[in-house]
């Protein structure tokens, strides 16, 4: 099968949604399948074999987030192009409905589309208002996925229609196994309870996005840090260091690591680094993939008891929960699984066990179900023009 893959954020930026478009088309090509990705991208970016440039794209508020997206004439021509000469079996358009390149394609093809919803939100009034323009290009759409239960309801509620839920996926062997980073001890080394000293909190996520909930987990560490004069926190992720390090007292600064933009192997010998790696999110999470990733790793997890987190976590008992944006109930959560390596490896344990339903090798080929559901014998995906 020849499959299209469309791409609404920048290549040039790490983000859930890339990660899983770049691990699908990945799995894929794994089955034998032909895979071109579009996407917005610098000119000279660096893209893997199969994707190519709809041209660069432009930070836009979205979701609560900044996003960087593509929007316009050279993007629409190049999208146009990439249809009319891909003879793809299956366009398969990412977030459709944000104002960008999945907008773009389905506007522009005719054919076998599928649509995955990965974004949960509140209705709003730009929502509203966006609706009935969006109406033309979603109606184009013969399969729909949804990867998690909150972007369904997003869909249902706000869009119209319904989806096939299917999770994000995650390479759990890519993430089973790596060295700690240099100066990090490890799990392995922290067999005992330390409740004066010790032990390493850990953070992954764009640190300049308030709803990523660092701010929760600097007001946590303040509090947890005083008592436990040798605790650590590694940070990594998009975002000032400098700012970072500015919100956090003086006397514990040397206490915190902040690594910035970080390699995937250095992302996932991070995960191995930590004793309890923490997701303070305050909301707008669909799934997380952080999550899966950690799980992964068999980090013990210790989340903000957001939807997402809590239906990936098995309600606590893949991960520990705190109360959203809850500083005082995140130390105190944090600390106590600090003092229980039993607990500790129990939660790694559970977590190992739960993120196999998310590998790669099953929701893929769940994804190639639908892809069957809409293909029809010998027709392929052409370019009809905009608004076709």
């Amino acid at each position: 099968m020849k499959v299209g893959i469309v791409c609404p954020y920048t290549w040039n930026v790490p983000g859930g949604v890339q990660q899983h478009i770049g691990d699908l088309a990945e799995a894929l090509i794994g089955f034998g399948h032909q895979v071109s990705v579009i996407t917005p991208a610098d000119d000279d970016a660096r893209l893997p074999s199969y994707a190519v440039s709809a041209g660069r794209a432009v930070p836009v508020p979205y979701n609560g987030s900044v996003a960087r997206l593509a929007f316009g004439f050279l993007s629409s021509a190049r999208v146009r192009r990439w249809i009319n000469d891909g003879g793809f079996d299956v366009l398969h358009v990412h977030e459709p409905a944000a104002p960008s390149l999945g907008l773009l394609a389905c506007w522009a093809a005719a054919g076998p589309i599928v649509g995955t919803f990965h974004a949960s939100y509140q209705k709003s009034r730009v929502v509203s208002v966006t609706a009935p323009i969006l109406q033309s290009a979603l109606e184009k759409i013969t399969g729909r996925i949804a990867v998690s239960e909150a972007a369904r309801k997003t869909l249902v509620e706000h869009l119209g229609g319904d989806a096939v839920l299917i999770p994000n996926g995650v390479d759990t062997e890519r993430y089973a196994m790596a060295e700690p980073l240099p100066g990090w001890p490890g799990r392995a080394a922290a067999g005992a309870a330390r409740p004066d000293a010790g032990g390493a909190l850990g953070f992954l996520g764009r640190m300049d996005e308030p709803r990523k909930g660092l701010q929760t987990l600097l007001r946590a560490f303040e509090i947890l840090g005083r008592e436990r004069p040798g605790l650590r926190l590694l940070l990594a992720g998009p975002g000032d260091a400098d700012d970072v390090i500015a919100r956090v007292p003086p006397e514990l600064r040397p206490r915190v690591v902040v690594l910035g933009m970080v390699s995937e192997a250095d992302k996932i010998r991070a995960y191995h680094s930590v004793d309890v790696f923490v997701a303070p999110n305050l909301g707008g999470e669909s799934f997380g993939i952080v999550l899966a990733e950690a799980m992964s790793a068999g980090a013990p997890i210790l989340a903000s008891d957001i939807e997402a987190f809590d239906r990936v976590l098995l309600g606590g008992r893949a991960g520990a929960l705190f109360p959203v944006g809850d500083a005082a109930a995140l130390a105190a959560a944090a600390g106590a699984l600090l003092d229980d390596p039993a607990r500790r490896k129990r939660l790694s344990a559970e977590a190992r066990a739960a993120v196999r339903a998310y590998d790669w090798s099953a929701v893929a080929r769940d994804v190639v179900r639908v892809y069957e559901t809409v293909a029809v014998d010998s027709a392929v995906v052409v370019e009809s023009g905009l608004g076709a």
